[in-house]
């Protein structure tokens, strides 16, 4: 295999250009068939193929900068960058990552997992490279999704004006910017990615010296020629309007004119666009059919892209069928997603109350302002969102919901730990920073019985801001509805008290069964409203016993920290107090179970907690 043969990117700028077309070939076979055993991001690879290739042709990331905007596409450059002999262990424990990560190669220039950032990102690396008198590229490959993010617009807008020779790389794999109309816009994009024109044009900026723009006979045929374009192409305006130099749109399946067109644009020395079309899961029939179902998806059979697991119900599937049934009987209700309604179970409430479903893009904090827009004027808005992504959205949850205490409903899905996805992707800040918003309520269910209950109480019974937080995937073996009190005694228990939420619930009474085994016995107590937390109540639940908290949020702030405040400041501090969390560290990749078991939160590691807690007051 020719694959085989690459180790770094100086191999492929290596290759014959008639070798190419079945480096490609090769690399989409490697990426459907390594996919299929563990899972990731298909589609979205299988597209930026060419284009991948094509930027290790023409830069070299070891000194160039490359800044993927979210990272769904870095497979190809991963494996082109040394690390094809990793992915057996992509997305797993101690493996390699989905997402671009300095720490694994030097050919990953930034972290990567949100979107829209990457403009802003790349911008400031080509202002340091200028004042510090280096010299090498500066790229930017974004999606025309993540141009639904206004932090691309900030970039974009400060970028264009910079000056800064910076090369942006729009992947449009479906949503153009401005839709070029009529035969001659086609006829003029054909024309300027063809070499003579760039040869010509290159000759004839270079006729008027190195500031053309003086010369009044060049600055008369540049403001004709942008008239003329505006008219007959306006898709190139949105950009040349902020200060770029727009090439495109360019075939992204078209591997010579790609290499053409980049090197073309790294010698502008100017801020550039390259306007790229892909198509979403090239080469791979099942991914063309249905890229949204293989963007992300789960291990699968190789030659039906059928997966191996199916998925069954959800925390987020309930969800949607939930608020589906209460839109039915309360014509208030409406829902709100950030370019994730199958992701939050919505795809149901979509098809049955359009008119009352809004997916604003990838856009976290308009979606939160205008759900904050809604309910200002008596609607009931809610706002489903990954608990990672409404991290983005902060500022309005305080400004524009929690202020005027505006009945706005979050629902947070994927939070706590979530596994492959890592670092970026993990919800455990939503704990955090939701509790400190002042008159935010935040409910949280243990099971799809308490997330139905939970729904209808945040909607209807609860005033001013609320969030409903449930984590990915599936419940446990608790499954009694005890959504009536904030908090409940589950066990009794005279050695240890063990308070957990969420799911969590599910593993400490699991710990506590060990236990029992061995003659300790722990209490256990379940917090179904983690903010505000009622003093009162809190107090007349514990009395004074080694005290154990259980949960997947970092350690400052955290619930075991708030509730052990509360109980020093009635005078009923714990004997011991034991936090059982993330600590300081970002949970890496890996599945649930390993990660609980890493960190301590599974039921041995609890279990281990209190022997070794009882064990040291002995």
């Amino acid at each position: 295999m020719l694959l085989e043969s690459i180790h770094s990117p100086a191999d492929v700028r290596a290759l014959p250009a008639g070798q190419l077309p079945q480096l490609c070939q090769e690399l989409r076979e490697f990426l459907v068939r390594s996919v299929s055993e563990t899972g990731g991001h298909l589609a979205s690879n299988l597209g930026t193929v060419e284009l991948t290739v094509a930027i290790h042709r023409v830069f070299d990331t070891e000194r160039d900068r490359l800044v993927f905007d979210v990272g769904h596409q870095c497979y190809v450059h991963k494996i082109l960058t040394g690390r094809r002999e990793q992915f057996s262990t992509l997305r797993k424990l101690d493996g390699l990552s989905g997402f671009p990560k300095p720490y694994e190669s030097i050919h990953d220039a930034f972290i990567a997992g949100h979107a829209s950032n990457s403009v802003s990102v790349a911008l400031g690396m080509a202002r340091a490279r200028t004042l510090r008198g280096e010299d090498y590229s500066v790229l930017a490959l974004i999606g025309d999704g993540a141009l639904t993010g206004g932090l691309a617009y900030e970039g974009l807008n400060n970028a264009g004006a910079s000056r800064e020779p910076l090369i942006v790389i729009l992947n449009d794999n479906g949503m153009s910017i401005n839709q070029n109309v009529g035969a001659m816009s086609f006829h003029l994009a054909r024309l300027r990615s063809k070499p003579l024109y760039y040869h010509f044009k290159k000759l004839y900026r270079g006729l008027f010296g190195r500031r053309p723009m003086r010369n009044p006979i060049y600055r008369f045929n540049h403001k004709l020629k942008k008239s003329l374009k505006k008219v007959l192409w306006p898709g190139s305006t949105f950009f040349e309007d902020m200060g770029f130099t727009y090439m495109g749109p360019i075939d992204g399946h078209d591997l010579p004119r790609l290499c053409d067109v980049l090197t073309w644009a790294r010698e502008q020395h100017c801020p550039v666009v390259v306007h790229v079309n892909t198509v979403k899961g090239r080469g791979c029939p099942f991914a063309e059919r249905n890229p949204d179902m293989y963007h992300g998806v789960g291990p699968f059979e190789l030659e039906t892209g059928r997966l191996k697991q199916a998925g069954g119900e959800s925390f987020s599937s309930v969800f949607g069928k939930a608020l589906t049934d209460f839109a039915r009987t309360d014509s208030r209700v409406c829902a709100v997603t950030a370019a994730m309604a199958d992701g939050t179970g919505l795809s149901g409430f979509a098809r049955s109350f359009p008119e009352r479903f809004f997916d604003v893009g990838i856009a976290e904090g308009h979606g939160v302002s205008m759900t904050a827009g809604l309910a200002s004027q008596g609607m009931i808005p809610v706002f489903a969102v990954y608990s990672t992504f409404l991290q983005r959205s902060y500022d309005m949850l305080i400004h524009d919901a929690a202020l005027e205490r505006l009945h706005i409903v979050l629902g947070v899905d994927r939070a706590g730990l979530v596994g492959a996805d890592g670092e970026t992707h993990h919800g455990c800040f939503d704990a955090l920073f939701l509790s400190e918003i002042p008159g935010f309520t935040i409910l949280c269910p243990s099971n799809f019985a308490e997330l139905r209950t939970m729904l209808g109480q945040a909607l209807f019974k609860i005033e001013g801001p609320v969030a409903v937080r449930y984590p990915r995937g599936g419940e446990g073996a608790f499954r009694e509805d005890t959504s009536g009190q904030p908090i409940v005694r589950l066990r009794e228990g005279g050695d240890v008290t063990l308070l957990a939420y969420g799911v969590f619930i599910n593993q400490v009474l699991s710990a506590a069964e060990l236990l029992a085994r061995e003659g300790i016995q722990a209490e256990v107590l379940k917090l179904n409203q983690i903010a505000p937390l009622d003093y009162g109540m809190i107090g007349s639940f514990f009395s004074g016993k080694p005290l154990l908290a259980v949960e997947d949020a970092f350690g400052t702030g955290c619930v075991g920290q708030r509730t052990a405040a509360i109980l020093a400041g009635q005078g009923k501090a714990p004997e011991r107090l034991i936090l059982r969390n993330l600590g300081g560290t970002f949970a890496p990749e890996g599945s649930v179970a390993q990660l609980e078991e890493r960190f301590g939160l599974d039921a041995a590691g609890i279990a281990a907690a209190v022997r070794e807690a009882i064990g040291n007051e002995q």
